[in-house]
């Protein structure tokens, strides 16, 4: 893919800490992508998941639905988000891009922020929403923005609909995959590293999906138990950056090392936590047959080819975590209600066909889940642009 249309590095003048802000390409004048603040965050890695954005975008076009896809984005903040300066840091970083912000680029929560945080945050920056540079595609703004608003209050279990769109998305892709190779739900296991806002909500769907959750990683360890783990206590038991309290453990259920989940005895493992969990240092750990990408860049290219020359599958972030930044829009435009029944259905439809004719794809082409993803998007990025125009 060609180079980014904008690459914006940003000096906060308290801290002295860097920000970025990579715009990939736009679609009738807006890119969509959302916040993430980790330390060591870097433009090369921004870069790289603005990419994402655009193909995770454009692999969601569909000509007869109400959402047209955008452009991609991707915003960082090299910060410990649990650091005291984290909060006053990233209301000064959205107010220096509140330009931007403002006329074409749609952000959110990514890894370190939540989307409460976003909001609060945003509106202190002055702006009127994190997503306000899409309201002049919308035919009804007040409809839309009431709409998106119900979803956002929804909750199922005690934990938000927007939260459980992205892991029912990733829940679905890795059901997909089982099913495609005739491997039962019931009896399957599952560790899954990172605990919060995606990790935490695909764990519930597929343990309710008959999986066997097996380990759980989190920023203090692995909690793990060969007989299955108490998912939803755990949920109960984390706090907002998706650390578990330990005094909930149960007797049986181990407090390992943090690398512990890769070495699980599992079938599927599902890296929700941080970029680069998987390099050529660890990747010979990995015994499960599946790796779902539910973080974005979770396994570096290197390891992923040695994983795939040994018969493991990675089903790539680019269509595993989709799910999330689709249901904002296929919400906001129309093409659902705010009912959390509704999203899931859809999602669930969605994901299936979309991670089904991945797999035809690479299949047919004797290639990899990746590579069959990149020519779906090449295949229909012309198609977008001439409907709708780049760089417009």
């Amino acid at each position: 893919m060609p180079a980014p249309l904008m690459s914006l590095v940003w000096t906060d003048h308290v801290t002295g800490r860097q920000g970025f802000l990579v715009v990939d390409r736009l679609v009738r004048g807006v890119a969509s992508g959302g916040l993430r603040m980790r330390p060591g965050c870097t433009l090369e890695e921004v870069t790289g998941l603005a990419r994402g954005m655009t193909m995770k975008e454009a692999l969601h076009y569909n000509p007869e639905g109400r959402y047209v896809p955008l452009g991609g984005a991707k915003g960082g903040i090299d910060c410990d988000p649990q650091d005291p300066e984290a909060y006053p840091l990233l209301v000064r970083y959205l107010r220096a891009m509140r330009p931007y912000i403002e006329s074409l680029w749609t952000t959110g929560e990514d890894l370190g922020l939540t989307q409460d945080l976003v909001d609060r945050a945003a509106a202190e920056a002055g702006l009127v929403s994190s997503v306000q540079a899409v309201y002049p595609l919308l035919d009804d703004e007040t409809a839309a923005r009431r709409r998106l608003a119900d979803a956002f209050a929804v909750e199922v279990d005690g934990i938000g609909l927007d939260e459980l769109a992205g892991g029912c998305g990733v829940a679905e892709s890795a059901l997909t995959a089982l099913d495609r190779a005739g491997v039962p739900h019931r009896g399957t296991r599952v560790a899954v590293q990172g605990l919060g806002t995606m990790g935490g909500a695909t764990a519930r769907f597929l343990a309710r999906a008959g999986l066997t959750v097996v380990a759980v990683a989190d920023v203090k360890g692995t909690i793990a138990n060969p007989a299955g783990l108490d998912v939803e206590a755990l949920l109960r038991a984390r706090d907002a950056y998706g650390t578990v309290d330990r005094a909930v453990l149960r007797p049986g259920d181990l407090d390992l090392p943090g690398d512990a989940w890769l070495t699980a005895d599992a079938e599927v493992l599902v890296p929700a936590a941080v970029s680069y969990a998987i390099d050529t240092a660890n990747e010979h750990l990995v015994t499960a047959r599946w790796i779902v990408e539910a973080a974005n860049m979770p396994v570096l290219p290197e390891a992923e080819e040695r994983l795939t020359a040994r018969g493991v599958t990675v089903l790539p972030d680019v269509v595993v975590n989709s799910g999330t930044n689709a249901w904002w829009w296929w919400t906001l435009f129309g093409d659902i209600g705010p009912a959390a029944d509704e999203a899931f259905a859809h999602t669930r439809r969605s994901m299936r066909a979309l991670v089904g004719l991945m797999l035809d794809r690479a299949e047919s082409d004797g290639t990899t889940p990746r590579a069959a993803a990149h020519a779906l998007v090449t295949d229909r990025l012309p198609v977008i642009a001439e409907r709708f125009g780049w760089y417009r």
